[in-house]
């Protein structure tokens, strides 16, 4: 399998909502994008980068190939990964010029050109 298909499963699976994530989270992820960063797409690689990102806001992954059930272990990052994001995304101060993530005191999640809003539990 290469490191792109892989990325791309991934990044389907949080569209199609697979993963368990919480009601805050659900917002976001239809904003998941998991990017090969690597050089390369051979998952035997000696530097493997997967970026994930929500917006404005990511972090990349580095691996190497001596890793058992990589492409497992990937997946699980990801997961990871998302919910840090999340975490991070709720931390943004509110009308901050610029910012792709905006929240409000309801846990509205506000995009440029989209608007989702979640009430409060």
């Amino acid at each position: 399998m290469k490191i792109s298909e892989l990325c791309k499963m991934i990044e389907d699976s949080f569209h199609s909502g697979k993963y368990p994530v919480d009601v805050q989270q659900k917002n976001f992820t239809e904003f998941v994008e998991v990017i090969n960063r690597s050089n390369t797409e051979d998952l035997n690689s000696s530097d493997i980068k997967i970026e994930i990102r929500i917006k404005n806001l990511y972090t990349i992954n580095n691996y190497v190939p001596r890793i058992s059930h990589l492409p497992g272990i990937i997946e699980v990052d990801v997961l990871d990964s998302f919910k840090m994001l999340c975490r991070r995304s709720a931390r943004v101060e509110p009308d901050k010029p610029g910012d792709d993530i905006r929240l409000s005191s309801k846990t509205s999640h506000n995009f440029k050109d989209q608007k989702i809003v979640e009430e409060s539990i």
